[in-house]
């Protein structure tokens, strides 16, 4: 594998849970949001609120949450006189791309600059909660949040599934048992090994008349998430009665323009 500075930031990159009490001064803040702003775009549909020092997760100086913003352009649409005829689901798609494109480059740029994050993924679920918190207008989904600071804590950084499980050329191949036995080996001996879910006192609770047969000793990456997409999540109103809320209407009738 090749290497250079962006590269090797890149490779590094773990998430943080654990922060210093050392605030990160402004310039460093419009630094990160601005090389956010690089990212490739479909519409720029992205927009960040920042919250400070307010007994964030984990300590954390800094909370950004990325949001999918659609009102600010159709503000702008309003100036030239047009008015929006796309699906809100064509809206959403593309404006989570711009979304995670932006919060990516944040996490470089922050990396590059000393500091570590951590992804918190119950934003989408709470979305009509925050647009109340912080007076969102309709049109803007609050779609993840991102805590950010000066890591207290160094660990190397965590697995991932092997290059031939991720990379097919050409066309999508044939997965073979011994892939998959790979890949599974592969993410479950690497966070065995680091104590992930052990230093976390994280297992989830079996539903249903599974018997818990895991301990600490061999409790890892697979079997969390099997257990994640296995029990939750069944009912899609959990993030579509949020994303209504906020304004955006996924179904077959076609929003009204605003």
């Amino acid at each position: 594998m090749l290497h250079n500075q962006v590269i090797d930031t890149m490779m590094k990159r773990r998430s943080v849970r654990k922060y210093t009490d050392r605030q990160p001064e402004d310039e460093v803040i419009e630094t990160i949001v601005r090389a956010g702003q690089q990212a490739p775009f479909a519409f720029q549909l992205c927009s960040v609120i920042l919250t400070r020092n307010k007994k964030l997760p984990w300590g954390a100086p800094l909370m950004f949450t990325v949001c999918v913003d659609m009102h600010r352009f159709e503000l702008i649409m309003a100036k030239r006189g047009w008015k929006t005829k796309n699906s809100d689901l064509a809206i959403i798609l593309f404006g989570l791309q711009d979304a995670t494109l932006m919060a990516e480059n944040m996490v470089i740029a922050a990396e590059s600059l000393g500091l570590g994050s951590c992804f918190i993924g119950a934003a989408a679920y709470m979305a009509d909660q925050l647009q109340k918190k912080y007076k969102l207008p309709k049109r803007v989904y609050p779609f993840v949040h991102l805590v950010m600071g000066y890591p207290a804590e160094e660990f190397p950084p965590r697995p991932r599934y092997p290059l031939e499980y991720t990379l097919f050329e050409e066309q999508y191949p044939e997965l073979t048992d011994e892939m998959i036995k790979k890949a599974m080996q592969v993410m479950d001996e690497g966070y065995l090994a680091q104590g992930y879910y052990r230093n976390l006192k994280a297992k989830i609770r079996l539903e249903g008349d599974r018997k818990e047969t895991f301990t600490y000793d061999n409790y890892s990456w697979i079997e969390h998430i099997s257990r994640k997409l296995g029990q939750w999540g069944a009912d899609p109103k959990e993030l579509l009665n949020p994303l209504a809320k906020c304004g955006f209407l996924i179904s077959r009738k076609r929003r009204r323009s605003a």
